[in-house]
């Protein structure tokens, strides 16, 4: 009987992945970072959690298409080289870093939820048949993460984007917390350009 509940726990864990569904409860996190885009980051689960914070001038509506838009992801995120649509929810993203460190690619699966003036997107790895590998990448077989975006007004959208800081591969641990500092200011500031330009 303990095999069977043992077998199940982790069968859970290798389907479902680490999940952020619940950050915004979590407490005790460790400012990196107040402006232009307050950066955080707290050991969660095993997993060191990087947790970026704005107030864009654009609509809950306006945010939430451009976030589940993955197609045009390299246009929106400067280092996302390509997204790969693999399944109905499954997508594989191709990261782009800074000389002198290999690119980064991961497979997720993802999931949508709307609530009146609250939508999120939350995704995890999973593995798939037609995922394309590459040696040039450092695969993140544990990526997560969670967008959570609410309506602070009709034009006013409260954005807190929270992943696994992880980054393996020949990236040293002493640069981490500057990386987490960076790809969280990048990322939403970068989305802001991108929604300004739409405008």
């Amino acid at each position: 009987m303990y095999n069977f509940i043992l077998l199940t726990i982790l069968s859970h864990e290798i389907i479902f992945g680490l999940d952020l569904n619940g950050i915004t409860s979590l407490k005790d996190w460790e400012l990196l970072q107040d402006k232009p885009v307050k950066i955080e980051y707290k050991e969660y689960e095993g997993f060191p959690i990087s947790r970026s914070e704005i107030i864009l001038n654009h609509s809950i509506e306006k945010v939430s298409n451009a976030i589940q838009d993955l197609d045009r992801y390299p246009m929106i995120f400067d280092r996302v080289e390509r997204t790969i649509k693999l399944d109905n929810n499954i997508v594989q993203i191709i990261l782009d870093m800074p000389f002198p460190f290999s690119g980064r690619d991961y497979v997720i699966q993802y999931d949508i939820n709307q609530l009146k003036n609250q939508w999120t997107f939350s995704y995890f790895s999973v593995n798939h048949p037609n995922e394309i590998s590459n040696q040039d990448y450092v695969r993140l077989p544990n990526a997560a993460g969670i967008w959570i975006l609410n309506t602070t007004n009709k034009n006013k959208t409260k954005i807190i984007y929270a992943w696994n800081g992880e980054l393996l591969g020949n990236f040293p641990d002493f640069g981490l917390k500057e990386a987490w500092i960076t790809q969280g200011t990048e990322v939403l500031l970068w989305l802001d350009k991108a929604l300004n330009e739409e405008s």
